[in-house]
């Protein structure tokens, strides 16, 4: 049996994070991962000269202030090398209107708003509002939801005067703050929120919560901004792990968690994992599992018999979204289409809309002359999991060919000239990150779900911590960033050290 401190179970951004976090305050640190290599859902894989991005191909929080920035001070390790994105994604609505570039610079995206969505300003000065007070919110470190004092106490010292104001939107939706301005009818304004949001939140303008979307949409623009990662999204864990190797962090890869039980003997938790070949037990006295909580119903067996109301909790979970992801490579030459930005996003009466990202000269994703292009659509999981072989491979392959033509339409690519293709379907997804069915970007950020009313990362079980997409504030490598550096303060606190960044 192996002891530490403390137990991390997943190396994705999350894992990762608040191991480096509680290695370098001194404890003791496993961390267990199924696959042969970090980053979940933010790493890479190789196919012949490409590097793909797997899922995120973009950052949030490296600029100055910004949660990673934070993170790595604090590690004493450098920032993956990266650039801003202006524009950090070119909208088409293909409704016969102009494209829509999302500037980097306030004043540029402000003119831009006002051209493509006359009679929007107060709706946008809103969201600009409620942003900047959660953004002064969210570096006040609060923990939520509220579990116990503590919890309270670390939520009052992080409020300001305007988190009152905001506060009484707690329950409302981005169409609510639409209705207020007098814009539920902009049908324009409507489709482009609803894209944009899919995205970040994995639900529209009905369901967002007015909170957590305004602070999404307004992400890209300074002093924030969205990041593209020279070297591949791989970088930002290559940077995370050298923090856990400086402070004899015991990363364990290719060993999947079977079983997690509580030693009322020894008051600990027991971790039951499996390699290929042989078996292993870790304990510790906190343990942080950072894969999708719905898995606890697998792993978790025992002790959840115990709770049935957290259980049952879990059990009703809205179920998240899947996604098909084609990744492909092509000679720049033959996107014949100009375009001005890494990453694009259009719709599409096929698929509701792609997001598409594509690497720049130099990142190392591509050989010289050639370039990555990524796609991805979201899609219902039970759609790929009820079939059987000779269905599901031919639902993969008329998927494949179907967002081949919708990309060739819109970037004029003449279909010979792919030199690369491939599709990753939920099935992939399960077996790459083991989240059950391939589920990506957490729970929808409803008003039900979003922060008081969230899942919190303090479980009724002593000891026992959820981490990452599905816990505050959300998803994204920034949003389970701060979820990581949440619960090491919970867990820093429960020992008598008072920690902040």
């Amino acid at each position: 049996m192996r002891k530490s401190e403390v137990v991390v179970v997943g190396a994705g951004i999350a894992g990762l994070t608040s191991a480096a976090i509680l290695s370098k305050q001194g404890l003791s640190v496993t961390l267990i991962e199924s696959h042969t290599q970090s980053g979940g859902c933010a790493g890479t894989f190789k196919r012949k000269n490409y590097i793909f991005d797997v899922g995120a191909t973009q950052v949030a929080g490296l600029e100055k202030g910004g949660i990673h920035s934070r993170i790595f001070d604090f590690l004493d390790v450098p920032s993956p090398e990266a650039t801003i994105l202006d524009p950090a994604c070119i909208v088409d609505l293909n409704d016969g209107g102009k494209p829509i570039p999302i500037w980097y610079e306030k004043n540029k995206w402000i003119a831009e708003q006002e051209m493509q969505f006359p009679g929007s300003r107060r709706f946008w000065k809103l969201c600009t509002l409620i942003h900047q007070s959660n953004w002064i919110f969210a570096n006040n470190n609060p923990v939520l939801p509220i579990s116990n004092f503590w919890d309270f106490s670390q939520l009052l010292k992080a409020l300001v005067p305007s988190n009152i104001v905001t506060g009484i939107l707690l329950k409302s939706t981005i169409f609510d703050l639409l209705r207020i301005c007098g814009l539920s009818k902009d049908e324009r304004l409507i489709q482009f929120l609803n894209l944009q949001l899919k995205l970040y939140s994995q639900e529209d303008v009905y369901k967002t919560a007015a909170l957590y979307g305004s602070t999404v949409l307004q992400m890209c623009q300074e002093p924030h901004g969205l990041w593209h990662l020279k070297q591949s999204m791989q970088s930002l864990s290559e940077a995370l792990e050298s923090s856990l190797r400086k402070n004899g962090v015991n990363l364990i890869f290719g060993q999947e968690v079977h079983s997690i039980n509580f030693d009322d003997q020894n008051m600990c938790w027991k971790i039951s994992a499996n390699s290929k070949k042989n078996s292993f037990v870790y304990q510790a006295k906190d343990l942080i599992y950072t894969v999708p909580p719905q898995s606890l119903l697998k792993h978790l067996k025992v002790p959840l018999n115990r709770k049935r109301r957290y259980k049952k909790r879990l059990i009703s979970l809205p179920d998240p979204s899947g996604a098909v992801v084609f990744y492909s490579a092509l000679k720049k030459e033959h996107i014949k289409k100009n375009i001005s930005s890494n990453h694009y996003q259009f719709a599409s009466k096929e698929f509701g809309s792609l997001f598409v990202s594509i690497s720049e000269d130099g990142d190392g994703r591509a050989p010289k002359g050639e370039v990555t292009l990524i796609a991805s659509i979201f899609t219902k999981t039970q759609d790929w999991f009820n079939l059987n072989k000779q269905n599901y491979l031919k639902r993969k392959k008329d998927c494949l060919n179907k967002i081949s033509l919708e990309l060739e339409r819109q970037f004029d690519i003449v279909c010979e000239n792919w030199l690369h293709r491939e599709l990753a379907t939920p099935l992939g997804f399960e077996k790459w990150t083991g989240r059950p069915n391939g589920i990506v970007g957490g729970l929808g950020q409803n008003p039900d779900i979003f922060g008081l009313f969230g899942l919190s990362s303090r479980t009724p079980f002593q000891g026992l911590w959820l981490c990452g997409d599905s816990i505050y504030p959300g998803e994204g490598t920034a949003g389970v960033s701060q979820s990581a550096l949440m619960v090491s303060r919970q867990i820093l606190a429960s020992k008598g050290i008072d920690f902040n960044l």
